[in-house]
């Protein structure tokens, strides 16, 4: 009898992950025979040089791509085997998404936005879910402007928009890709500091793809792949360890215990 997820106390995990691009000669193996999860209510960081899975693990665990071989699973559901259509609801109900460019939409206001999973799943939230809103909004400073669009928005709070949204419908998992990489030093701190709360006061489990040693620094653990391997995971590390980690991965002159 296989152990689920809930009982391994995971978000989502995958097993003998594989992801091939191209066939032949040209075939290019983005991900080797990987096998992972991220815990509940845990930061999670991936890290890597270019051209080393990062962003192809994180695309097959949200459901966004199908791996060549393996198994992923959000929550106890086995989502390899689902179809186009069932993927589609199981984003929209159980995972959240951070992206760099935000990706809010410029016709709708700011209140409009983070309501948007509910618009797309037909219904309207609960009186618990708006509650939970309505604590977000205070949370992330939005209150005063929730009737404004995107364009009338900073960046810094278009990302607290995009996270509102996010976390709106208490997803099993929220990823976020580069969350920081459009955003000046300070908005990216604070952008941080609210997807830190949200794991740690919350008990959502994030995972975030990022280049950013200072970024990773705030997650509670740091995944490290190379060549779609796994080649170090690591807790509670600062932004130095991980740049000299980073550093010394991709002069290939030492790789982490």
């Amino acid at each position: 009898m296989q152990i689920t997820s809930s009982e391994l106390g995971l978000a989502a995990r995958v097993q003998r992950l594989t992801k091939t691009y191209g066939s032949g000669d040209g075939a290019v193996r983005a991900l080797d025979d990987v096998g992972v999860g991220i815990r509940r209510g845990d930061f999670t960081a991936i890290m890597g040089p270019s051209g080393s899975g990062k962003s192809t693990l994180m695309h097959i665990m949200a459901g966004l791509d199908a791996p060549t071989s393996g198994s992923v699973w959000i929550g106890d559901t086995d989502i390899t085997g689902l179809s186009d259509q069932e993927l589609t609801i199981l984003r929209r109900r159980r995972v959240g998404f951070v992206f760099q460019a935000f990706n809010l939409v410029p016709t709708l206001d700011a209140l409009g936005n983070i309501m948007l999973p509910f618009d797309l799943d037909g219904r309207r939230p609960t009186a618990l879910e708006r509650a939970r809103i309505d604590g977000l909004v205070e949370t992330l400073g939005l209150t005063g402007r929730l009737g404004h669009r995107p364009h009338q928005l900073s960046g810094g709070q278009q990302q607290r928009v995009a996270i509102a949204r996010a976390l709106a419908t208490a997803p099993d998992l929220v990823f976020a890709d580069e969350p920081t990489g459009n955003l000046d030093s300070r908005s990216g701190r604070e952008v941080l500091g609210l997807l830190r709360a949200a794991s740690r006061e919350h008990g959502q489990s994030i995972a975030m793809v990022t280049h950013d040693p200072i970024a990773a620094s705030h997650a509670d653990r740091v995944l490290y792949l190379g060549d779609g391997r796994i080649v170090a995971d690591q807790r509670g590390q600062s932004a130095e360890e991980i740049s000299a980690f980073m550093l010394a991965a991709e002069l290939g002159t030492e790789t982490a215990a």
